[in-house]
Formats: C-alpha cells, sequence, structure tokens
C-alpha cells in the first residue's frame, strides 16, 4: 500500500533505518514483515529488547519499533536507557502491544516512548504512525545537518579573515619578495580551495612573466605582451593582459567554451603538461598610481564535498582581491608601506565595526573612541610646556601603532553575549523570563477562579466567597505589577521590596507535567543536582533553582599568566529568579558585570597572543588599559599610576567620555557636555584619571571639536572650564 497519501509532498521516509525487537523471535519476525509489507526497506529485526544496544542504536537507526508483552519489563529498561542519551525526536520509540493495557501503556510512555499501538491493528494506521515518527525524526537530524552546515560555513569564513590577517602582519615582517609571494600564492589557493594559482609579473619590456605557480610543473618561458610590438595598442586578446590592462578580476568558468578570450596559450600549455584547465579567476595587483604590478590566478575550484571541478563563486572575488592588493603592498615594498597601513587599519575597524553591531548598545563606539582618541594624542603631541611637553609619537609606526590599538580597545567583545550586554531587565537571559512569571500568576488566577466556582457549588456563603476571590485576585494583580516593575531595574530596591519578593516568592502552586521533558542534554546535567519529584509536585512563585546556576568550568578562567586582578564570582551564571529580581540596582548581576568586564581579558588574551610585528608591539598595552585607574582599583590588572603611559591614559578619558555622551544607546540618556565634563572632573579630583591629560582636553578645545561633531545640539550647553582646571589636593 502507498506510504503517501496526501497532496502536499513529504519526504520519502520508507528506507529509513528502523530497528525492531519483540520478546520473541516469533514477534520479531512478524512485526519486521509487516514492516516490509508496509513499504519499509530499511528495517534490522533483533530477538528481545535486552539486545537493543542503546549507546549505538542512535547512530545506526532513526526510529525503534518494540514489540512488548505484559509486564513490560526489560523493555521498560531499554526505553529508559535510549531516551537518557537521546531526545525524543532524535530516535522516537513505538511499542506494539498484543493487549491493550492501560497501566502498561502509560508506563511505556513515561519512560519514554513516543507513541503506543495495540495489536492487531489497522495497517493504514500502522503505516502513519510509523511515517510520521519516521518523519520528525528525519527533520530533527535534517535540522541537526544544517546546523553543521552552517558552522562549517562560519569557520570558514573565520579562517579566511584569519589568514587574511596573518598574510598582512607577515607582510610586516618579511621583505623577501620570492618568499612573500609564495606564501600569498600559496595561501590564496588554501583559502578558495582550487586546485593550482599562478602569479604573472610585469616585466620592464611591458610583458607579463610566470613567476610562480603552485604544481612543479615547469614554468612556461614565453612573455605575454601587454601591448602589441607594432601599433603599440593595447593587447587585451588574453584574460592575464584584459586583467592587467582594465585592473578588473574576471571569472571563466568554462576554459573550453569560453569566447571572450583568447586560451590558446592555455590549451597549448595543457597539452604540454598533460594537466587540464576547466576554471579560472584572474585577479590584478596594482600599485597606488595605478601601475600593474601583476596577476594573480587562480585555476580549477574544487567542490568540498565532491572535490569535482566547479566555477568559481562570485562571493570569492573581494576575498582574492584583497589577497592580490596585500600582495601588490608587499612588491611595492617601503614605498607603498603606507596603502599596507591602510590595508590593515580598514580591516581592523571592520572588525571593530562588526564588534559594534552585536549589540545596539555599543553602536560606533569603536569608531568614535579613536577619533576622540587621537584628537587628544595630537594635541598632547604639539605641547612645548608642562607636564606633557617630552610626550610624542615621532614616527609614522608609533602613530600606526596607537590608531591600531585604539580600534581594538574593545575586541574582546566579540567573546561577550549578546543577552548580557543587552540585558535590559533583571530576568532577561535568551529572553525575558517575567513571561513565564506571569503564566504562573495566571495559573493562581485560575485557582482562585476554580476555588470560587467549587465553594459556589458546595453552597458556601456568595457574598463571603465573591469577596474572598477577588481579594485574591486584587492580591494577584497588584503583586505581579510589583514584580514586573522591580524587573526593569529603573530604580534602587529597597530591603522592604526585597522582603516583599521573597514573600511573593513563597506562594505555592502545582505543577502537574515533567519538568524534564524536551530539555537539552546540557539542561538535563543541570537537573541531576536536583531530586525528581512525584507529579503533582508544589512549586513556588518564585525560586532560585540549583540548575539556575551554572558552574565556572575550567575554559572560563583567565590565563593565570597574564595578571588579571578582576574579582570572579563563584559561577559563571546565576538565573536564579529572587536572586536577579533582588538586584539592588539596575539589570546586572555580579556575574553578569563579571561577563562584560571580562571582555578587557580576552582581548588582551587575544591580543597579547597575535604575532604582531615590532611596529606595533605596544598595541595590547594601548587597547587593554582604558578600564584601569592611576589609583589601582580599575580592571583587569588594577594597573597603578607608574604602570599607565601617557596614551593609555588618553585611551581612558576618550573611553569615559565617548560613553557619557554617545547619542545612541537606547538603555540611556546623553549626558549633557556638562555633566560629562563634571563626572570626569569628579574622576579627576579622585585620583581616577590623569589631571594633566583631562586639563589638556579642555584647553585644546579639543572636548568641542567633538562635542560640535558627535553630540546633538541640545548636549552642548554652556560650560566655564576654568572651574575644572588646576592641580588638585593628593588624592591619597
Amino acid at each position: 500500500m502507498p506510504l503517501h497519501e496526501e497532496t502536499t509532498a513529504q519526504p520519502d521516509v520508507s528506507s529509513l533505518p528502523i530497528l525492531v525487537a519483540a520478546g520473541t523471535s516469533g514477534e520479531t519476525a512478524e512485526l519486521a514483515g509487516l514492516l516490509r509489507s508496509l513499504g519499509y526497506s530499511g528495517v534490522t529485526a533483533v530477538n528481545g529488547p535486552a539486545l537493543v544496544p542503546p549507546a549505538e542504536v542512535g547512530a545506526s537507526y532513526r526510529l525503534v519499533v518494540l514489540g512488548l508483552t505484559n509486564p513490560l519489563g526489560t523493555g521498560l529498561d531499554t526505553i529508559a536507557l535510549i531516551r537518557n542519551r537521546l531526545p525524543a525526536a532524535a530516535l522516537p520509540i513505538l511499542v506494539v502491544s498484543q493487549a491493550l493495557d492501560g497501566p502498561a501503556k502509560r508506563s511505556a510512555l513515561r519512560a519514554g516512548a513516543n507513541d503506543f499501538l495495540t495489536m492487531p491493528m489497522d495497517g493504514d494506521e500502522w503505516s502513519l504512525r510509523t511515517r510520521n515518527l519516521l518523519l520528525m525524526s528525519d527533520q530533527y537530524h535534517a535540522a541537526l545537518n544544517d546546523k553543521e552546515q552552517l558552522r562549517v560555513e562560519l569557520q570558514t569564513r573565520s579562517s579566511r579573515l584569519r589568514m587574511l590577517i596573518e598574510n598582512g602582519l607577515l607582510m610586516a615582517r618579511t621583505h623577501d619578495r620570492t618568499s612573500l609571494l609564495r606564501h600569498t600564492l600559496f595561501e590564496g589557493q588554501r583559502l578558495i580551495a582550487c586546485d593550482a594559482a599562478s602569479v604573472y609579473l610585469v616585466t620592464p619590456q611591458n610583458t607579463l612573466r610566470f613567476a610562480i605557480r603552485t604544481r612543479d610543473d615547469a614554468l612556461a618561458q614565453e612573455e605575454i605582451p601587454l601591448y602589441d610590438p607594432d601599433s603599440g595598442a593595447p593587447d587585451a586578446h588574453y584574460v592575464s593582459t584584459w586583467c592587467a590592462l582594465h585592473q578588473q578580476s574576471i571569472l571563466v568558468d568554462d576554459v573550453a567554451s569560453e569566447t571572450r578570450f583568447d586560451l590558446s596559450g592555455t590549451r597549448r600549455f595543457d597539452a604540454h603538461s598533460g594537466y587540464r584547465t576547466v576554471s579560472l579567476l584572474t585577479v590584478p595587483m596594482a600599485a597606488r598610481k595605478g601601475e600593474v604590478l601583476g596577476v594573480l590566478q587562480f585555476i580549477n575550484k574544487l567542490d568540498p564535498a565532491t572535490g569535482r571541478v566547479i566555477p568559481f563563486p562570485s562571493e570569492l572575488v573581494p576575498l582574492v582581491e584583497a589577497l592580490a592588493a596585500q600582495a601588490a603592498v608587499a612588491l611595492d615594498n617601503l614605498g607603498l608601506l603606507d596603502e599596507r597601513r591602510a590595508s590593515m587599519e580598514s580591516l581592523i575597524r571592520t572588525i571593530a565595526t562588526a564588534i559594534d553591531a552585536k549589540s545596539p548598545y555599543t553602536a560606533r563606539h569603536s569608531e568614535r573612541v579613536p577619533e576622540l582618541a587621537l584628537m587628544l594624542a595630537e594635541a598632547a603631541h604639539a605641547e612645548a610646556h608642562g607636564a606633557l611637553a617630552t610626550f610624542g609619537f615621532h614616527t609614522d609606526d608609533e602613530w600606526h601603532e596607537f590608531r591600531v590599538g585604539a580600534w581594538l580597545h574593545d575586541c574582546g567583545k566579540i567573546t561577550t553575549p549578546e543577552h548580557v550586554i543587552d540585558k535590559a531587565t533583571k530576568l532577561e537571559t535568551i529572553y525575558n523570563r517575567i513571561h513565564e512569571i506571569r503564566t504562573r500568576f495566571e495559573v493562581l488566577w485560575r485557582d482562585a477562579e476554580i476555588e470560587r466556582l467549587q465553594a459556589l457549588a458546595a453552597g458556601d456563603d456568595v457574598t463571603a466567597v465573591e469577596t474572598r476571590c477577588a481579594a485574591q485576585k486584587a492580591r494577584l494583580q497588584d503583586d505581579f505589577a510589583f514584580i514586573a516593575q522591580c524587573n526593569l531595574g529603573s530604580e534602587n530596591l529597597s530591603q522592604a521590596h526585597r522582603d516583599r519578593i521573597q514573600q511573593i516568592g513563597a506562594t505555592a502552586w502545582l505543577r502537574h507535567f515533567d519538568d524534564r521533558l524536551g530539555l537539552a542534554e546540557e539542561e538535563l546535567a543541570r537537573r541531576e543536582r536536583e531530586p525528581l519529584r512525584t507529579l503533582p509536585a508544589t512549586e513556588f512563585l518564585l525560586a532560585d533553582q540549583p540548575h539556575h546556576v551554572i558552574v565556572r568550568g575550567l575554559a572560563d578562567l583567565p590565563d593565570a599568566g597574564m595578571g588579571f586582578q578582576l574579582d570572579m564570582p563563584d559561577h559563571a551564571y546565576n538565573h536564579g529568579e529572587i536572586y536577579n529580581l533582588s538586584i539592588l540596582r539596575g539589570t546586572l548581576t555580579p556575574e553578569d558585570r563579571y561577563k562584560i568586564n571580562e571582555h578587557m581579558t580576552h582581548g588582551i588574551t587575544m591580543l597579547e597572543r597575535m604575532p604582531f610585528p615590532k611596529s606595533l608591539r605596544r598595541v595590547p598595552e594601548y587597547a587593554g588599559t582604558h578600564h584601569e585607574t592611576l589609583k589601582g582599583t580599575g580592571y583587569p590588572r588594577k594597573l597603578g599610576a607608574a604602570d599607565l603611559s601617557v596614551p593609555a591614559r588618553i585611551m581612558m578619558i576618550a573611553d569615559i567620555f565617548e560613553a557619557l555622551t554617545a547619542t545612541d544607546r537606547p538603555y540611556k540618556k546623553p549626558k549633557p557636555l556638562s555633566e560629562a565634563l563634571h563626572i570626569l572632573h569628579t574622576l579627576k579630583r579622585k585620583g581616577h584619571i590623569d589631571a594633566d591629560v583631562f586639563d589638556l582636553f579642555l584647553t585644546s578645545g579639543v572636548y568641542m571639536r567633538y562635542a560640535s561633531k558627535y553630540l546633538a545640539a541640545s548636549q552642548i550647553d554652556a560650560i566655564d572650564i576654568q572651574r575644572y582646571l588646576g592641580p588638585v589636593p593628593d588624592p591619597q
């Protein structure tokens, strides 16, 4: 009979592997035969549920059919073993019994079976139930496959970005032309997964000459003229010459059918070498003044799944063009150092912009802080007298180093979870858990309504019953409004408020459903710290449960050799409801605050482990000290005045001022100029920031230049900077 009767197209699951096990060999054979007769071809039979291997069955099968007689015996153990390892969607279990037995059915379903059928049964129903379970399993595994493909794609993109960064750093260290070109060519081949690559260099005679090829076959000796020897006209008949003359990338999907260009030379080379060229990606290497230095050509893009030759996707073109630009910088050597630096800064700005884009709360922060820091550094560099007269960046490398450090000052935020950065309410994790709390209030509301109806049905006094119910509902409305207000974190929480949270939280309600069903393995592991309770179970309106605590793993510990001195909470997270609602001010727990501050440890670790060239060796210092203070009370290393250079002190003020005045933070109103400067002056008086740098910030007019460009007109109010200038008493 047909497996699909609906008009809507469904995946064919008839060949998916099914494991059948019953109490006797005869019953097993009967069930397996019935499934095969219904069109299911992937049936495997074993004799007895006890022989089902729970540790292996999930990798080999998409459905388990257990034929169980009463009592269920080892069948229940088998179900439980499978379900402890695999969720219901990953490996459905269909229990088939010879006789309907209500307790047996409930026991099987409670143990983790997905469905229960009684023999004899209608063949259509048997086929449909089997198909539906297979569809569920197939969709689950398809989703897992999609997730894996996404992981691989992200990993590939990350690898490409990392390779570009590493290649740029190599250019800063390597001055050997051949070594650098070989590195560029071979890394480019690996980056875009193609079979071969070549580089042509422009000769003084305006020809293209084969310089390097990734394959070990002999290089062609003839050179290709860029211009006709007789007329002097550009010779753009060939792919390589057209690319060099027009400075545009070219994609050729199939050399054999290509008609735009003369590829006879490629075909002759293939005939001589025995190689077969199919697809080409050709990219120019051009110097800053338009001078063509050479051409990179990548040959035969390979399908990562099958290994066969395919056309180069167009989305690879910008990536390879970036690689070619780096090669051009290398060939131009010191004369093109400025272009190399510009390319690297552009990449860093892209990374910084991407970090800002993670959250609307940090929008454009990584762009504005470097600009403000550079303004202040230029003012300090220009000082001829006073405490800052000896400071200065004397080379382009030093300015470049400071810019890179400023752009990367928050690079560690790439590791900070968005749900922590964006935590707008106390109960928010990936979502706002106030919805769960509201649902519990809804349950209590209905309990009150049920109690009222039962009392009326029992003949109780109507007035008393209605009064009591109305009071209960009014209390619930008031309590929920209070909890919802506390969740916002918009005002400081008094002890009386915290006591009331505890009192409301102690309200009991009954749970009738298993709270361990549908949980991921990690969630289930946390639940093992709690005893399994018999249903219905008494729950409380608000609770701090053991599973709310996320234990800090070894991977969450900072590198002990980095000198970090952050006050680290015992746990990675604590999602306890009362614990979070009782936060005194704001929405962040100590664990949340540490997770946010932790971006500094991650950023410093990332930067100090990067192989920066000598000219960028102070980037980690410039990027990693803007949350320190001169008093040694900052983070992550609690550095003091003796440890903090002038550029580091500049970064502190730039970061604080930008954060105070930013107009694009949805969680707070921007400070007016006067209030921001008042806060900085307070930090100056307390010895947290450098007094001389702060005074220069004002006297140089940097604060106003920045304000005119980035602050709203309503923020720029009247200021008397004289009240903020001058020495301050010793903060000690």
